[in-house]
This record gives structure tokens, sequence and C-alpha cells, in this order.
């Protein structure tokens, strides 16, 4: 019996600390230097349960539904993978927009796995017209959709900046 109720006060302790699991077999990435380098982060975040992080990376434009709706969006995922295409970087009144396209392979509890494709744009004021506070790169719009996969082929060829 208390072999058994070992097993099990382990295997709460485990449930209740997948954070922590999480945390220590990802490595820790925030990258806000571009585009594609602030979408790459938002995913690192999630995949260390980090939600508030990822939650951070939204400018003004923040999913809908606030910060709870978002991070219930991610109660079932146990991690994801992504691919990045060519990101399209322009400039236009006062800032730069980086188009991003991107393929995510979910993995979800007991082993589903599921594909979404889609675009984000990054926004950054241009850093020379800038004043502190520093802003760095924010996503500014999210438009992804649930895809067959694979990850290869789920990825947009191009995807435009504002």
């Amino acid at each position: 019996m208390k072999l058994r109720s070992t097993v099990f006060a382990l295997g709460a302790f485990a449930a209740l600390n997948g954070e922590a699991l999480a945390q220590d077999s990802v490595a820790y990435v925030d990258d806000r230097s571009d585009g594609a380098a602030l979408v790459r982060s938002l995913y690192n975040a999630v995949n260390r349960k980090e939600y508030a992080r990822a939650y951070g990376y939204f400018g003004e434009s923040k999913p809908v539904g606030g910060f709870k709706a978002f991070t219930r969006g991610y109660e079932r995922t146990v991690s994801v993978e992504i691919k990045v295409g060519k990101v399209k970087t322009e400039a236009g009144a006062g800032s730069i927009y980086s188009a991003v396209p991107v393929a995510v392979k979910s993995i979800e509890k007991r082993g589903r796995v599921r594909f979404f494709a889609g675009c984000y744009v990054a926004r950054i004021i241009n850093p020379s017209l800038q004043v502190p506070p520093f802003t760095p790169y924010q996503i500014e719009a999210a438009r992804l959709h649930e895809v067959k996969g694979p990850l290869e082929q789920a990825l947009p060829t191009v995807c435009n900046a504002p």
C-alpha cells in the first residue's frame, strides 16, 4: 500500500508541476530582434508553459478573449514545434512590419497531433524614432487556422505585411 501511495503522490506532483518540468526541458529563448525571432520566442514560451510571457509578446491587438481565454487555448497542449517561412519586411509610417509565415505542429495530451498554419504580423516603431522606454517588436496580428500536415507542407509560401 505504501508503494502505491508513493507512486500516486509522485504522479500528482508531476501533474501539478508540469510547468516546472517543461521549463527544465526547454531552454529559455526571448529574442525580439526581428519578426521571426519574436514568433520563435512566442512558441518557446508556450513550450515552457510560460503563458504570461507568450501573451506579453502581443502589442495592443491582444488575442480575442483576453489572457484567460489565451491560456485555455493551450490547456491540452503538451508541446509545439514550428517552422518559419520567408519573412517579408516593409517600412511604413514610422514603423517596420514583418509578415511571418508559420506552420505549427501541436502535440496534445493523449498523443493527438494537430497542425496550424498562417501568418503573424510583427511591428516595431522605428528604433531611431523611439524615446524611453524602448518598445521591441510586438505581434500586431495573428491569423492561423487548422490544416493537414505534415509541418513542411503546411507552411504558407508568403504572407503580406500591412
